[in-house]
């Protein structure tokens, strides 16, 4: 195991942006079971976009075009966190109270189990596929992260070191398919060789960061906003860290964590009511949106994970006032309106 511990840090101080050049409007559609907290949608092959209900205990697709649902039935107590798609198109869900990695037969419903093999790991959280097939995965509460080979059926595990606990949490791929991973309860970031399967742990010099999801830029950079109210940008060849202050500072509690194709960073703060949608272009330096969620006309509301779909330039999200929506993200964002 290698810790990359740095001594300093650089703070970089941006004027948040209100709005952006044109009005960025949310687009969202109710889900016809209430209370269920649908959430994690992501699009596949055919324009679907899949989500679970975590406390209504389902899987489920949207069809934007036509605006239907359809649900499927699960294994009770499954309480399922996060689906996402294969390099195939497969769909596969994480049983978050019931031990296992589930994948879906869309067509015929069909649902083959991967159970942990590790009694003590309760609950696979966030889920993530590399381009060779590979399954890495967050077990929060467990205090472990994984990693899933599909065609063996072989899962292994890696618990971060530590006394105390360290809720790993959301995770994100680098283009060698090098996986990083939120350590929530702590102030680190770690990362796994897909080839050497060494874990290693970079440390952030303010021991009061948490963060709960991450991103990453084309060029391999690591971005996460934490909950003392900033954006951190890591450099995994180096392992320094600098920061940029939230739009809403210290109230911010970003929480869902997006990337696009022209690397900047999308994040919504949910300490404030309604939730923001904030932007930070990675290469301007500078935030570059900013723009409330009034899902379902309420104002109480938390956004928890969100997925960017290259082919239609939207960001989908699921909302904990019982919707599923995206907001198209321009080319470009123009200019900033302080």
């Amino acid at each position: 195991m290698k810790v990359f511990r740095v001594a300093s840090l650089a703070v970089i101080w941006a004027i948040p942006a209100a709005a952006q050049d044109g009005p960025l409007e949310p687009k969202e559609w109710t889900v016809p079971w209430q209370q269920t907290r649908p959430r994690d949608p992501i699009m596949d092959q055919s324009g679907r976009v899949w989500f679970v209900g975590q406390t209504g205990n389902y899987v489920a697709y949207l069809d934007p075009k036509s605006g239907e649902f359809k649900r499927y039935q699960i294994a009770d107590g499954t309480n399922p966190h996060n689906i996402v798609t294969d390099p195939n198109g497969g769909v596969w869900f994480t049983g978050n109270r019931n031990g296992r990695i589930v994948q879906l037969n869309p067509s015929t419903g069909e649902l083959k189990n991967f159970m942990m093999p590790d009694s003590s790991v309760r609950d696979p959280h966030t889920l993530i596929f590399d381009k060779n097939g590979i399954g890495w995965f967050s077990a929060q509460q467990s205090q472990r992260i994984g990693r899933l080979d599909p065609k063996t059926g072989e899962i292994k595990f890696w618990r971060p070191p530590g006394e105390g606990r360290t809720n790993p949490y959301g995770v994100v791929l680098d283009q060698d398919g090098r996986p990083y991973f939120n350590l929530w309860a702590t102030n680190k970031i770690a990362t796994i060789d897909p080839k050497t399967l060494e874990y290693k742990e970079f440390v952030h010099p303010d021991v009061r960061m948490r963060a709960r999801r991450i991103a990453i830029t084309s060029d391999g950079q690591i971005w996460f906003g934490d909950y003392r109210g900033m954006l951190n940008h890591l450099d995994p060849k180096t392992g320094k860290f600098e920061e940029f202050p939230m739009p809403s500072g210290g109230a911010s509690q970003p929480y869902a964590h997006a990337q696009d194709d022209k690397d900047r960073i999308w994040i919504v703060e949910t300490g404030v009511q309604p939730n923001r949608m904030v932007a930070f272009d990675t290469k301007a330096r500078a935030w570059v949106a900013n723009f409330p969620v009034m899902s379902n006309g309420s104002e109480q509301n938390t956004i928890r994970h969100m997925t960017f779909n290259r082919s239609t330039r939207e960001i989908w999200f699921g909302t904990d006032a019982g919707t599923i929506g995206h907001v198209k993200v321009p080319l470009e964002i123009k200019k900033l309106v302080p």
